[in-house]
């Protein structure tokens, strides 16, 4: 159901503004109303207005925001470690921590740009140790002559191997080698062996035929090819340990202020949003006035609070709501742990108005009960029952656990139709078990199952036309009311004239029936317009499309038939269980989605349309 709401005003001197919204905060119970906030009772008061933050707010948010920022970074520089939490209350201390976070900011940064530089000197030393160790073996086969410098180089493909070798014999007369290896990342490797007064002209060639020579990091530049690996390899060791003593700085220095920065980053959140929240409300120079809305039962929670808060100092007064404040009353829902999950199906759609009516009870009831007739089958609902049961189990709550209720309850309903039809796995395991069907047999009785849900979708469609009836009586709208009962009367008139056709009954006078359709008929013109007689044409045909009631249950009940015959069919015990099970769970699936997408467009199209007035506002109280 919609739960009731009051609308407020709170008001106070303007020195506990901030105290008082902090109060409401914590509580959680009261949503602040800045479309509202000038009006009161139906009259404009003029001398409340919201004031533009004066510089004493201005620098404090300044303040708070770049204080926020410090801590944030303070946070994201040290590692994530779980740490106690923190009952801290900054506000006496503020200047205190602001001063500790900005040594402390600079000391994270430090070791934080030194981590990070040392983590990127490792990258670089690592990628060129893949590419060196893949001539290490290169450079101690060759003879360690003096004169000679050794060029690494990088090649796309095997394809530049002969044309380089005759460029250096080009270059070089033959006064040097190549050879060639595979790295371990898979890089071709070209080493080069040639006199250092050959090095200069071979770089130069190689430059012009894009040969990059092996990346080297600037640590590494200066010396030779052949002392590279020994010295490297000493470097990332000293990286490595350089590295571990920052990151246990780091956790050190966690350890002991981690928690704290995260409760002043909290507690700044808070205070920031506090802040934001006093630019919406209406104040003087002397004082406050505060516009919202909180549940009718839990006002007398927040007048005790602030009560006993401030001593008396602030007031709050519960206003009238007034015919154009129904627009703007924000919308809860809250029903019984029965139809509590059902407000899934609620949600899906925008939220109803205040005034209007909570469709989740009605959902609880009918989806239900149509899902279980169009599967109607007790071995169907056993192994849907099944699988809510591990759902549930495996997320009790939210979303999913709202699912898994409602196939919970969806699922037994299957169970409770498929005895009444005599099914389980079809009708050949119904007579297996010896289930006599309490119902016609669903394969067989197209026209008993069509009747029966098309007097079903009359009575839900009835059933809306008479809530939507309701509303209109409430607010006083004569000809809506008219409509709706002429409508409702023209329903019973066609609903008499079907009877007749299959049930003759001198009870059922078919002339006076039709004469009095005829009156109800000019009656509808007449109070809802010459639109009216095509609405109602609309509400007949919403009535129609509850045969798809009966025709998703035939097509169920055959399906799971055919199912046992091609399984029958295979003349093999061990193939026919096979090709039963795949049979069924094809059926199985089919009969979860096709139920649960017919039934919420009966509801959604065909029932919410009478009386379901969306366009509501979700009841959002300030809180943490």
């Amino acid at each position: 159901m919609i739960v009731r709401m009051s609308k407020l005003e709170i008001a106070g001197p303007k020195e506990l503004l901030l105290e008082v919204l902090e109060v409401i905060r914590d509580l959680g119970i009261f949503q602040l109303d800045e479309e509202n906030a000038a009006v009161a009772d139906g009259r404009q008061k003029a001398w409340l207005h919201a004031q533009p933050p004066d510089d004493r707010v201005v620098a404090e948010r300044l303040f708070l925001e770049n204080l926020r920022r410090q801590t944030g970074e303070i946070i994201a520089l040290l590692p994530s470690l779980e740490t106690r939490e923190s009952w801290l209350d900054p506000l006496a201390i503020l200047d205190t921590i602001a001063a500790t976070a900005t040594r402390h900011l600079a000391t994270c940064r430090e070791l934080a740009e030194r981590h990070e530089t040392l983590r990127l000197e490792q990258e670089e030393l690592g990628r060129y140790k893949v590419l060196l160790s893949a001539i290490d073996r290169l450079i101690e086969d060759s003879e360690p002559r003096s004169g000679l410098e050794f060029i690494g180089i990088t090649l796309r493909d095997a394809s530049f191997i002969e044309r380089l070798r005759e460029l250096l014999t080009y270059l070089v007369n033959g006064e040097c080698t190549l050879t060639t290896t595979v790295a371990a990342d898979g890089t071709l490797i070209g080493l080069i062996t040639a006199p250092s007064s050959r090095s200069m002209a071979i770089r130069k060639a190689l430059n012009d035929e894009q040969l990059p020579e092996l990346p080297v990091p600037k640590s590494l530049s200066s010396l030779p090819l052949q002392v590279r690996v020994s010295y490297l390899d000493e470097r990332l060791a000293a990286n490595r340990c350089s590295m571990e003593e920052i990151e246990a700085e780091l956790e050190r220095f966690a350890r002991r202020w981690l928690a704290f920065y995260r409760r002043i980053n909290q507690w700044l959140a808070e205070r920031m949003t506090l802040l934001s929240v006093t630019t919406s409300v209406r104040q003087t120079g002397m004082c406050f006035v505060i516009h919202g809305w909180a549940l009718t039962n839990e006002t007398d929670i927040l007048e005790d609070r602030l009560d006993g808060k401030f001593s008396g100092r602030v007031a709050v007064e519960r206003c009238a709501i007034l015919e154009q404040d129904l627009e703007k009353v924000p919308v809860a829902l809250r029903n019984p742990p029965y139809f509590r999950p059902f407000e899934l199906f609620t949600r899906m759609l925008p939220l109803p108005r205040y005034s209007s009516w909570d469709p989740t009870p009605f959902i609880g009831i009918f989806f239900p009960l149509f899902f279980g007739m169009m599967l109607g089958d007790s071995g169907y609902g056993l192994v849907l029952l099944a699988a809510a049961l591990l759902l549930l189990w495996r997320r009790p709550s939210g979303t999913l656990g709202d699912a898994a209720r409602i196939l919970l309850i969806s699922s037994s309903y299957a169970v409770l139709f498929g005895i009444l039809f005599g099914e389980f796995f079809g009708e050949a395991g119904g007579r297996m078990l010896h289930l006599t069907p309490l119902l016609p047999e669903r394969s067989g009785a197209v026209i008993p199952m069509l009747i029966f849900s098309l007097a079903l979708g009359a009575s839900h469609v009835v059933l809306g036309q008479l809530l939507g009836l309701i509303t209109a009586i409430r607010r006083h709208e004569r000809s809506e009311a008219v409509v709706r009962i002429v409508t409702i009367a023209l329903i019973a008139c066609l609903a008499c004239l079907m009877t007749s056709m299959f049930f003759p009954s001198p009870w059922l006078l078919t002339r006076s029936i039709l004469l009095l359709a005829g009156l109800l008929l000019t009656l509808l013109i007449i109070s809802g317009g010459l639109l009216a007689p095509l609405e109602m044409i609309k509400t007949v045909g919403n009535i129609v499309s509850y045969a798809r009631i009966m025709a998703i249950g035939l097509s169920s009940a055959l399906l799971s038939n055919a199912a046992n015959h091609l399984a029958g069919l295979t003349g093999n015990l061990i193939l026919g269980v096979l090709a039963a099970i795949v049979l069924h769970t094809v059926a199985i699936v089919l009969g979860l989605f096709a139920p649960a997408i017919h039934g919420l467009r009966l509801h959604f199209v065909e029932f919410y349309s009478k009386f379901v007035e969306p366009g509501g506002r979700r009841f959002e109280p300030l809180r943490k």
